[in-house]
């Protein structure tokens, strides 16, 4: 498998980056400009996304961890700042638990856990994905996708209401949305129309086994966050050092909805992690303007 991995090659931690199912790396841009100004940027599209190969095995979550862990092992040396996004986040977890010594820490953005598990079923996001299905890997135009984008539909499995997906995004993120779609394989979202995409991973053994900080960003239960809160209490009540920053009427995307209020988050617990190496860091950037004036 030949697997697409951007890197921003720059100086300072190693930050590898990771992606929520159906996207692919470019959905963190809105925060590589902040963040790559102390990390060196590494954001891969998981296996089946973007320009990534289709696997030849499974696309459950656990099985994108060793897609994960490999990246590590071929892209850094020294340990790295895992930030995962929504499947990214749940990969990121495991990948802390399964391989400590390349992990430095772990930034978690909204993972759903059994609400894309056990859960799935009562919730509008089975709908989605069923439709959703249907639009992977498409070749017609990105244009008219777009327009087929708008109209999946989230239905509520008791009261039957549904929101379309262009009620919730602008047309130039239903674009995006398109375009990764063109660029799914649709075995990606097999397991999770089937129930089966938590299959195999154990979040009660991971979560115990992470022993590194760890950043828990938890969007908005009620503005579609994904992260249940009888989730988020399992979580933060099985890692000995978690820090959560709760962003009240913020959806799932959150780097994207609210890209500056992630950003600060994210510069604030890696300063905390990195105190005498980012300020020497800092004097020798700014002795180096000076010489350039």
């Amino acid at each position: 498998m030949t697997y697409n991995i951007a890197n921003s090659h720059s100086a300072g931690t190693p930050l590898l980056m990771l992606h929520g199912v159906t996207r692919r790396w470019q959905t963190f841009l809105p925060l590589v400009a902040s963040l790559g100004t102390r990390c060196r940027i590494i954001a891969p599209d998981f296996r089946g996304h973007g320009r990534t190969d289709p696997a030849v095995s499974q696309y459950r979550v656990i099985d994108y961890v060793e897609d994960a862990i490999r990246t590590l092992v071929d892209q850094t040396d020294e340990p790295a700042v895992i930030y995962g996004h929504s499947l990214g986040a749940m990969v990121a977890a495991a990948a802390a638990a399964e391989a400590p010594d390349l992990v430095r820490a772990v930034i978690l953005e909204d993972p759903p856990f059994e609400t894309m598990g056990s859960r799935i079923f009562s919730t509008p996001l089975h709908s989605y994905f069923t439709a959703a299905l249907s639009l992977a890997g498409s070749t017609k135009p990105l244009e008219q996708l777009a327009c087929d984008v708008a109209q999946l539909e989230y239905v509520d499995p008791v009261s039957k209401a549904a929101v379309r997906q262009g009620d919730l995004r602008d047309p130039a993120a239903l674009r995006f949305t398109a375009k990764c779609l063109s660029q799914l394989d649709p075995a990606v979202l097999e397991p999770i129309v089937a129930g089966t995409w938590l299959a195999g991973y154990d979040r009660a053994e991971i979560l115990s086994r992470i022993r590194c900080p760890v950043l828990l960003l938890q969007a908005d239960i009620e503005a579609g966050g994904m992260l249940a809160l009888e989730d988020a209490a399992v979580l933060k009540s099985s890692i000995a050092d978690c820090t959560t920053v709760n962003l009240p009427g913020v959806s799932h995307l959150m780097h994207s909805a609210q890209p500056q209020k992630i950003s600060d988050a994210v510069h604030n617990f890696l300063e905390s992690l990195e105190v005498e190496r980012s300020a020497t860091l800092h004097r020798v950037s700014q002795e180096k303007v000076h010489e350039d004036f």
